[in-house]
């Protein structure tokens, strides 16, 4: 370093094109969602209102958990109330109460509407207001909308975390505070927890944290870092509230994770010597952990599908990190504010594009037969008919991929399927 914290410029790739694309969409259900929400909150309970297909869904995507009982559940309607011929206020009633006799220890129960109200024809808001009216204040009742309707399946975290916003108290403090928002596997966030105290930087505390009913405050003085780039809504919400979006890229991988380190450290004036010190031996870790991996990877060509939100900051590290030449980085959904530091280190001839008309990108991604295709589970058995390597989106996603330590991982999780290939090739 040069006397300098590493920072991008604030403005930076707002101005870069956006291919905007309308039609048929390959995503999940924003009720996954719960699947790493709840592993989060340990005192909470996230209770769907949906189908049977609902309910089929989650016992699927949550099949790996089937050894531990998991704290989500689906309060299934039946024909006759999707009708409006059943009083659903007391059926629900009578779900909760059998929850709670079963749960003593729940703290939070968030009410998970699967579909629209014009749907489920239950006002959920309503429910959960008369809900904690009864069982309060010992148990709080929370609603967000899951729906997959308009939204991809990450949004259910965005959706989920701003319902808790106006639960969260003002903050009185006349210093700066960090607030990390975006769920975070509890090891990442002990090394974070590290390196902001030997940086100086505090106090620091997360959302969602380990407990619902244990929020943080919010204020002017906080100041905010995005872990998850799909949390926007959440961050504006936040904003409305006080608080201050510091811009920074997403920390993946080792240049992301001291980018983003450096935002912070930056509006808590650390001397840069002083951070350069603090982080040198965890940036020179894990640039060796993904150096391992750059051989196989570098100068290959990759073609990223929408499906998670993560797509923007991921191809920043595919690029920056591994050396894979870029053609399309597709995202379900851009938030230019949030995703402008990444956006700005992102090659100038890399298509980006919003939205998807699956049709059409397939035909893009065929004629530009790229080396590795970072897609959704839906296309990704038919590419691999073709011949198209592929990696399985969803894994970023429930993998620990953030910081210094995971940066191996990280990289790992794209040279595992062009090393298959190449020894299957053999």
């Amino acid at each position: 370093m040069s006397g300098a914290l590493p920072v991008v410029a604030p403005q930076a790739g707002c101005d870069r094109p956006v291919l905007k694309e309308r039609g048929q969409r390959e995503v999940f259900c924003g009720l996954t969602g719960i699947l790493w929400l709840h592993r989060k909150m340990q005192d909470a309970f996230f209770l769907i209102v949906g189908s049977r297909t609902c309910a089929h869904l989650m016992q699927s995507a949550a099949g790996v958990m089937i050894f531990a009982e998991p704290r989500f559940g689906t309060a299934v309607m039946e024909e006759k109330d999707l009708a409006g011929m059943a009083v659903l206020d007391d059926e629900l009633d009578r779900v909760v109460q059998r929850l709670l006799a079963r749960r003593p220890e729940l703290k939070t129960v968030f009410l998970v509407g699967s579909c629209p109200s014009e749907v489920i024809k239950l006002d959920l808001n309503r429910a959960s207001e008369r809900l904690e009216t009864q069982f309060g204040p010992d148990v709080r009742f929370i609603h967000y909308s899951g729906s997959g309707i308009e939204t991809t399946f990450t949004q259910g975290e965005d959706a989920c975390l701003k319902a808790l916003v106006p639960r969260l108290e003002a903050s009185h403090e006349t210093e700066p505070s960090l607030l990390v928002v975006g769920t975070l596997a509890d090891v990442v966030e002990e090394q974070f927890l590290r390196l902001f105290d030997a940086l100086g930087i505090g106090p620091v505390r997360f959302l969602p944290g380990r407990s619902a009913r244990a929020l943080p405050p919010i204020g002017p003085e906080t100041r905010i870092l995005l872990a998850q780039p799909w949390v926007n809504e959440t961050a504006r919400a936040l904003e409305d509230r006080g608080g201050r979006v510091l811009q920074a890229p997403y920390p993946l991988g080792a240049e992301g994770t001291t980018a983003w380190l450096a935002a912070a450290a930056s509006e808590w004036g650390v001397d840069p010597a002083h951070f350069e010190a603090v982080v040198a031996a965890p940036r020179d870790r894990a640039r060796r952990a993904v150096a391992r991996f750059r051989p196989t990877l570098e100068g290959s060509s990759a073609f990223l599908f929408p499906d998670s939100q993560i797509e923007v900051p991921l191809g920043r590290f595919l690029d920056q990190e591994l050396g894979l030449r870029l053609i399309e980085v597709g995202t379900p959904h851009l938030d230019s504010q949030f995703a402008q530091a990444d956006l700005a280190l992102l090659p100038d001839d890399v298509t980006v594009s919003e939205g998807q008309d699956v049709d059409r990108q397939l035909d893009r991604c065929r004629a530009a037969r790229p080396d590795l295709v970072v897609c959704g589970l839906g296309l990704a058995n038919p590419l691999e008919a073709e011949g198209i390597r592929t990696k399985w989106a969803i894994e970023l996603v429930f993998t620990p991929v953030q910081g210094y330590e995971q940066a191996g991982d990280l990289a790992e999780l794209f040279h595992r399927p062009v090393d298959r290939a190449r020894r299957l090739a053999v």
